[in-house]
Order: structure tokens, then C-alpha cells, then sequence
């Protein structure tokens, strides 16, 4: 058995006692085949027994051992430690998931987080016969269009990594629009256009989304919330609800451009999302892309080699018209 001497630095923080939080260095011996977990439970047990942080299941469905190695979101019965020593090296920082809404050491306060989950309806909404005399059974195929969003944990990893949860307040976050897809990719649901009604509003839903994939590179079982999150744009345009503002035109934009040339136009893209005026505010960034090749005058913008291909694969997957600009 392989094993390593790591310098381990604790978030450490009493919100009944302390003004600010400290960091705790310990030493220890661990071997090949120890996840995090694992070294939570040795400080709690071996070096101090006010050490406090969640687990139940270690079998990475319960969610709830989530915290940060080196700024890394991870579930930590699932982690393994020399993993993470492959990455960072032999000195790991263990911090909770949100170290401004600590409680004590890892255990935060994730009242946000379900306030978020629970506004998009998170459970089946359907009328239903109270005396079934069947079951209602849901075929291969359909079962197949929730595309594992089901599989989520409810862990808070992507959203406690989420950049635009940490600077708007009101966003929704990865884990919620997963859960909304979810449901809304499910037959039997009936609340449909009532959830995208939810998730399409500025400011608070889908158009929120920086497409960072940091949910993707976080989430322990493997659900690519960005996918997830796509596929509401979809929804959106397909029940005809996508308003005509910025974050809908940026979208459609994107498309037309790809659809055009085969790659991005970015001046065109500014100037159809924001119109000819909210194009002269960016004119500052446009001049130093120019200067530096990221973008060229319109009537230099080259093609891609292969843009019949890409055409034909707009056209095949294009599956509703935008009634804006």
C-alpha cells in the first residue's frame, strides 16, 4: 500500500464563538486508497473531536459530505485523496462550500441553495386517477429524454461553484435548472410552460448562465447541468416564449453567425444582441479585439471549410423559429 505524508490546512470556524475564521495545519500519513471522507474522519477522530462537517450515506448518493479541496468542489466520499495530490500537490486546504455562510468549520448554511431548488416546483405535477387500477408505465424512449438529469444529488457542488451564483443573488444556479429540465422532459408532467414561465425571467433563470462549465467540471455524477440548461433555451423558443430582449437575440445571433460563416462573427453578434447604440459602448473592447486578431472587418470575416456540413446540421436540429427581430 502506497501512502503519503500531506500538510493538511482545516477551515476552522464556530459561528456561536468566533468574529473571524482561522485555518488549522495538521500532518498526516495517508494512503492510496483514502478519499476525503476518510480524512475528515480522522481529524474528527484522531486530532479533534470538535471538527464538524456533514456525511450519511459514503456512497456517494445522499449528497451531503460536499466541501472544497484547494478550491476544487468534491464530493468527498467519492474523491480519492491521491487524486488530488496529482493536481495540487502534498498540501491540501479543506474549506466548506461557501466559506461566507460557514456555520461551523465545514457545515454551512444552504438555505439559498433550496430556496433556489424549491421556486422551479422540483416534483411531478399531473392529474392523476386517485384508485389506479394500472400502473402508469413510462416507455424506454421516454424515460431516455431526462438524459439522467434524475440522477442529481442535490449536492450544492455546482451551485457553490457557480460564478454567477456568487455575484447575483436572485440566480437560480445549475442545480435547480437541472432539476427543472428534469421534470420537464418527463411525460407525465403537466407544468411544463409553468416552469419555463419561472426559469425564463432576466436576472433569475436560463439567460443567466455564463456557459463557464464549471457545473460540468464539479458535478459528481457526471449530469453536464449545461446541457441541461440548453435544452430550457430550446423549450423556451419551441412554446414560443422567448421574449425579445438581449439574452434571446444574443442566442439566436449566435446561431445566425455560425449559420453564415461557419464560425463566430463577433461584431455581428454585438451589434444584432444590443442594436446599433448598445454596439458603440463596447467600442473600446472592439478596437483592442481588432488590434490583437480576435476580430476583422466585415467584409474580411473568412468562411469555414466545412460550412455546407455545418449548415445542414442547423437545419437538421433548428426545431423552432425566434418571432423577435
Amino acid at each position: 500500500m502506497e501512502t503519503k505524508k500531506l500538510t493538511l490546512k482545516v477551515f476552522r470556524f464556530n459561528s456561536d464563538t468566533d468574529y473571524l475564521p482561522r485555518y488549522m495545519t495538521y500532518e498526516m500519513e495517508v494512503s492510496n486508497g483514502e478519499v476525503v471522507l476518510d480524512i475528515l474522519n480522522r481529524i474528527k477522530w484522531e486530532i479533534d473531536g470538535s471538527f464538524s462537517y456533514r456525511r450519511s450515506c459514503r456512497h456517494g448518493i445522499c449528497g451531503s459530505c460536499s466541501i472544497k479541496v484547494n478550491g476544487k468542489a468534491v464530493l468527498s466520499c467519492k474523491e480519492n485523496v491521491f487524486d488530488l495530490v496529482k493536481i495540487f500537490g502534498e498540501e491540501l486546504i479543506l474549506e466548506p462550500q461557501d466559506k461566507s455562510r460557514a456555520i461551523k468549520d465545514m457545515v454551512i448554511d444552504k438555505s439559498n441553495f433550496w430556496t433556489k431548488y424549491d421556486a422551479i416546483k422540483p416534483y411531478l405535477i399531473a392529474k392523476i386517477d386517485e384508485n389506479p387500477k394500472s400502473e402508469n408505465i413510462v416507455s424506454k424512449e421516454d424515460a431516455e429524454k431526462l438524459e439522467e438529469a434524475d440522477y442529481c444529488i442535490e449536492c450544492g457542488n455546482c451551485f457553490y461553484a457557480c460564478p454567477a451564483v456568487g455575484v447575483n443573488e436572485d440566480y437560480l444556479g445549475p442545480a435547480s435548472l437541472v432539476k427543472a429540465y428534469r421534470f420537464n422532459a418527463d411525460v407525465r408532467d403537466e407544468a411544463k410552460i409553468e416552469r419555463l414561465e419561472i426559469t425564463n425571467k432576466l436576472g433569475f433563470g436560463i439567460w443567466d448562465c455564463v456557459k463557464c462549465y464549471e457545473c460540468a467540471e464539479v458535478c459528481p455524477k457526471e449530469i453536464n447541468p449545461i446541457d441541461k440548461i440548453t435544452k430550457l433555451h430550446n423549450q423556451t423558443f419551441e412554446e414560443e416564449m422567448a421574449e425579445d430582449n438581449v439574452a434571446t437575440r444574443h442566442a439566436v445571433g449566435f446561431k445566425n453567425s455560425i449559420k453564415k460563416h461557419g464560425i463566430l462573427d463577433e461584431g455581428e453578434l454585438v451589434k444584432y444582441s444590443e442594436g446599433l447604440f448598445g454596439t458603440l459602448k463596447h467600442m473600446p473592447e472592439a478596437i483592442a479585439m481588432f488590434r490583437k486578431g480576435k476580430i476583422v472587418l466585415p467584409w474580411n470575416m473568412p468562411k469555414s471549410k466545412n460550412l455546407d456540413e455545418i449548415q445542414k446540421l442547423i437545419k437538421s436540429s433548428s426545431t423552432s423559429e425566434f418571432k423577435g427581430k
